[in-house]
């Protein structure tokens, strides 16, 4: 089987990391697959944070888990967290930041590093706490959240596939 193809098949999220700190040129790696991605228009709307500082992790962490209802650690100990936006005067912020998210994805299993796509990223960055800390961080526009990657290696077995639903591939020939 082809490797990209094999890849996107074994690939399983992640929810339980080591705390060393990925590599740089793993970093990168995962990110420029993020940056290839397909996009609406070819307008590259997605922007890409990278977070790897512990007191911001702790503080997005917080902010995700009040969205989600529950005090618990949404981006699972990972030590470093790409925020994905999507910028809201581009055609497809959404669907170009889940691009984004999926090669990054992918690439990070390639690697042999764990990911997780997290989501609550959009009401986080419409709060003002969110507002204020992409203006702290330099980032200007107006962006909507469209969900986060958890990266770092993996401190767990990598998960057996769930199956597979029936009846999700229709032919019209």
């Amino acid at each position: 089987m082809n490797e990209t193809i094999n890849s996107m098949i074994k690939r399983r999220t992640i929810r339980k990391y080591k705390q060393e700190q990925i590599t740089d040129e793993e970093l990168n790696a995962v990110l420029e697959a993020g940056l290839y991605a397909p996009s609406g228009a070819n307008q590259q709307s997605a922007v890409l944070i990278v977070v790897q500082n512990k007191d911001v992790i702790k503080k997005l962490t917080k902010m995700n888990a009040e969205f989600f209802g529950k005090d618990i650690d949404t981006y699972y100990g990972a030590p470093t967290i790409v925020l994905v936006l999507g910028d809201k005067n581009k055609r497809t912020p959404v669907e170009d930041g889940s691009l984004a998210l999926g090669n990054m994805y992918n690439a990070a299993y390639s690697l042999g590093l764990g990911a997780c796509w997290v989501h609550r990223e959009k009401q986080m960055f419409e709060s003002e706490e969110g507002v204020s800390l992409l203006k702290e961080w330099g980032v200007e526009g107006e962006f909507m959240g469209v969900g986060a990657l958890t990266l770092g290696y993996p401190d767990c077995e990598l998960p057996a596939p769930p199956a597979r639903n029936d009846n999700r591939v229709f032919f019209v020939k």
